[in-house]
């Protein structure tokens, strides 16, 4: 038990004391002690895009199908980028709208009873992008 304290002390030292310098050594303009700019989380400041995603299947519109949007967001476990997933169910029309992504590479993903799942990445640039999304049916099992 005795030398776990010390270990854990030391260890919460190391980690706690770069974020406690990294506060102090930027001054109210936001730049550091050597005038660089400091650092600022790149989704802030990223560009986004609205999107509306239209399932159809056999020229109609397919409702409450599962819409899985996944893209990439910046800053998690040791600033890696990580993948963020929305989670959508379609309307009788057949149309999902997304809140506000960022652009770049989008991987759409739809689950309907009685259709074939699809799942592709896309391209997603402009500041509103419509996509229409044709299910097929599933594949006959004899």
């Amino acid at each position: 038990m005795w030398p776990l304290v010390p270990t854990l002390l030391l260890l919460s030292a190391l980690f706690l004391r770069p974020v406690d310098s990294f506060a102090r050594s930027q001054d109210k303009s936001g730049s550091d002690k050597a005038g660089r700019p400091a650092k600022q989380d790149k989704n802030a400041d990223a560009p986004t895009t609205r999107l509306k995603i239209r399932i159809t299947g056999n020229d109609k519109p397919i409702s409450n199908a599962n819409v899985y949007v996944r893209f990439s967001v910046s800053g998690g476990f040791l600033r890696k980028d990580k993948l963020a997933e929305l989670d959508l169910k379609t309307n009788e029309d057949g149309s999902v709208k997304v809140p506000d992504l960022p652009r770049g590479k989008v991987l759409i993903q739809v689950i309907a009873k009685g259709w074939h799942t699809y799942g592709k990445w896309h391209d997603i640039d402009g500041d509103e992008q419509n996509i229409d999304i044709k299910l097929e049916p599933p594949p006959h099992w004899y």
